[in-house]
């Protein structure tokens, strides 16, 4: 087989239940993945185990298995999934019972060493991001069900592609190729025109999920099974390589990917090839990811309704200094988000919220004490009082944060169906992490007539959370849009039009050969999305926001 054809059918723990039947039924594949974990899923993952030793995976894989199973292994599909999170031993017995009860004979594997919870004393979880060569050693070996725990996303990807074509490590380009692949699936549809800013384009009512057909060489073409909603185009795939990463090296386990150096081209309808991709010898050190409880956390959003929006929420901070005052928790954040209109024709759209955040870590200075003083303003305060939802005890919250350790500080070991463990060596060569040399910008645009319009008329935006941080990557649909948009949206440009960046560090990668520039904006995430530090915790649609701001655009481009 010169061509191995890879789709995704989950991007997250609560994607489309019935997307594995979907991509087993809807055309060719020979290796389905499944991918669950995310930052915050560690932390859900941590708490489910704390409840009950035995938990700590995905319980939604095991029924999609139930009703695909017998299917998987009639058109000879393999499924490698992460969906073992924090307990890959343990979905590999619950699925082998599963086959067991169903009567269908299936070889399960799981790849195990990332777990170095142990030796983080007050950690929920401590997990590090393995690499791929773990699921090819259990894939050679025959398996038909490869369970993980906290791989990278992209190893679901490399690892069957590494089995299947002999790579080793050391095969820098080609498994550098399968990683861009990797990123493009990772997140499901979000490659088929899930969240993408030009999604009128195309009918995004229900996309389908993406596949790559990855060659020998690394390279490959991303598509989408026939007759599935959604586009796949040089936008989409752009979009998503752009998600949640930083410069021009990608780095990983296996090896650091060269975005700098991808090449993508429209190959037919719902078609884009990628090539060109250049690899080079992982960092030395692995990133684990630490999950701990931050605290305690509670909110009220008062609802002000028409006149006087300022001095109904004035009133309502006076009204409660003084038990912020007695309680003295560590934090306390007022917001007012102003989204009434005058003269509203409904009461929601003459409506504004004010929202009152506090957090502390003792339960109780967050907790009823605070919830009653601002449930007796009920017949005390401004006109038309009333809350969203009443307020009660403190939450936890979580809080993330990236460690580093040597490759050779984990286990991985791939536990193969037959009960051998096979270990995993670290790679042999590193190469400390650098960021890419600045490229020469391309020439500006000739001065012409402008015309003050939002950037989202001419470039697209995707937004994403890595801990504390968001990156926001923008790009041109045109090269005379590149043209100005590499001189115009500069890193001090960000920052005027997104103020909440103003005091923090932003950083700008320019990517001529995706026509992007991609910033980074560190600690605008607080601790973390678990800790829910702002009204858009993951900085989901920061790149939206960013796309609404208006600038001076040349007509040309208009």
């Amino acid at each position: 087989m010169t061509v191995l054809r890879i789709g995704n059918f989950s991007g997250f723990y609560g994607d489309r239940a019935g997307a594995l039947r979907e991509m087993l039924t809807g055309g060719e594949v020979d290796v389905l993945t499944g991918d669950y974990l995310a930052e915050l899923t560690m932390l859900i993952l941590a708490r489910d185990r704390l409840k009950d030793p035995s938990a700590g995976y995905a319980r939604t894989f095991l029924r999609q298995l139930e009703d695909c199973l017998g299917l998987a292994r009639e058109r000879g599909v393999r499924i490698v999934t992460n969906a073992g999170g924090l307990n890959p031993a343990g979905l590999a017995d619950a699925v082998r019972e599963l086959a067991d009860r169903l009567g269908i004979p299936a070889a399960v594997a799981h790849v195990e060493g990332d777990d170095l919870t142990a030796r983080h004393p007050g950690a929920l979880a401590a997990h590090a991001y393995l690499g791929g060569f773990g699921i090819a050693e259990c894939l050679r070996a025959g398996a038909d069900i490869v369970v993980t725990g906290r791989v990278t996303d992209a190893a679901l990807v490399t690892g069957p592609a590494a089995a299947h074509f002999g790579w080793r490590p050391g095969a820098y380009d080609r498994l550098a190729g399968a990683v861009v692949a990797g990123h493009v699936l990772e997140c499901g549809t979000q490659a088929t025109g899930g969240n993408y800013a030009f999604f009128r384009e195309a009918d995004m009512r229900r996309p389908g999920f993406p596949l790559a057909e990855i060659h020998a060489d690394g390279s490959s073409v991303v598509t989408k099974h026939p007759g599935t909603g959604g586009l796949v185009d040089v936008g989409t795939v752009t979009a998503q390589l752009l998600y949640e990463t930083g410069g021009g090296r990608y780095a990983g386990p296996d090896v650091t990917a060269r975005l700098d150096t991808v090449r993508l081209s429209q190959d037919g309808p719902d078609r884009v090839r990628i090539e060109g991709v250049r690899g080079e010898a992982p960092p030395p050190t692995l990133k684990v990811g630490l999950n701990r409880l931050g605290g305690f956390r509670n909110e009220v959003v008062f609802v002000l309704t028409g006149l006087d929006i300022e001095a109904k929420a004035d009133l309502v901070r006076e009204q409660l200094t003084d038990a912020l005052a007695k309680a003295s928790p560590d934090e306390v954040r007022w917001e007012l988000v102003r989204t009434d209109r005058a003269d509203a024709d409904t009461e929601e759209t003459a409506s504004a919220l004010l929202r009152l955040v506090v957090r502390d870590a003792d339960e109780r200075v967050v907790g009823r004490a605070l919830s009653g003083a601002a449930v007796e303003l009920a017949l005390a305060s401004y006109p038309g009082f009333h809350v969203l939802s009443p307020p009660g005890k403190g939450d936890p919250y979580g809080v993330f944060e990236d460690v580093y350790v040597p490759h050779g500080a984990v286990d991985h070991r791939a536990v193969l169906h037959d009960g051998r463990r096979i270990p995993v060596p670290p790679p042999q060569e590193t190469r400390a992490l650098a960021d890419v040399p600045p490229p020469p910008l391309p020439e500006p645009l000739p001065a012409g007539p402008a015309r003050r319009a939002p950037l989202g008329l001419v470039a697209g935006a995707r937004s994403g959370d890595k801990g504390g941080n968001a990156n926001v990557g923008v790009w041109a649909r045109s090269e005379d849009a590149w043209r100005w948009l590499a001189h115009e949206l500069t890193a001090e440009r960000f920052r005027q039009l997104i103020p909440e960046s103003r005091d923090l560090p932003v950083t700008r990668h320019v990517l001529p050969r995706l026509r992007a520039v991609n910033f980074v904006v560190e600690g605008i995430l607080g601790a973390g999305v678990a800790a829910r530090h702002r009204f858009d915790p993951q900085a989901k649609a920061l790149g939206e926001w960013l796309r609404s701001r208006h600038l001076d655009i040349p007509e040309a481009l208009l």
